[in-house]
């Protein structure tokens, strides 16, 4: 039952959080929005690793991690707009979504693998958290402008 309730509240917190980030990347700097939400993601799961697991832990950590899980779409897809356009909006954001995909097997596998060899998520945990320090450190330097290779829209073929 703690699962399905869990599961429901990211769903939930997911909507508000695409939402919230969407509306912020009207008005400040996406790669920021995408920096921060790393960062608190990193944040979010070491305090819930120290912590000890009840309901109401696991449900708050269920909705935080709603709030930042998909918040990144908008910000992510804002920053291709921007820097290459909206004629090859689909293409590019299609590379994005796949390469997510491809991350998401490979992330799921060593999760199993290392349970597998340990008995334990725990390496996990700490592999999530680093990969989200580094997420972090790797949007800071983008900068939000347009690309040399982004061509005129005025013409759709």
């Amino acid at each position: 039952m703690v699962g399905a309730v869990a599961i429901s509240l990211i769903g939930v917190f997911n909507i508000f959080g695409s939402l919230i980030s969407g509306y912020d990347g009207q008005k400040r700097s996406k790669k920021n929005g995408l920096a921060i939400i790393y960062l608190l993601r990193a944040i979010v799961i070491l305090f819930f690793v120290l912590i000890d697991k009840s309901e109401p832990t696991i449900y708050i950590f269920a909705m935080l991690m709603g709030l930042l899980w998909l918040s990144t779409v908008p910000l992510t897809v804002g920053i291709i707009a921007h820097m290459y356009g909206i004629r090859f909006l689909a293409t590019l954001y299609g590379f994005v979504f796949f390469s997510h995909q491809v991350g998401s097997f490979f992330g799921v596998w060593l999760g199993g693998y290392i349970f597998d060899i340990t008995g334990s998520y725990q390496i996990m945990w700490y592999i999530g958290i680093f990969l989200g320090l580094v997420a972090c450190l790797i949007h800071i330097p983008i900068k939000e402008k347009p690309a040399l290779l982004q061509m005129p829209s005025s013409k759709i073929y």
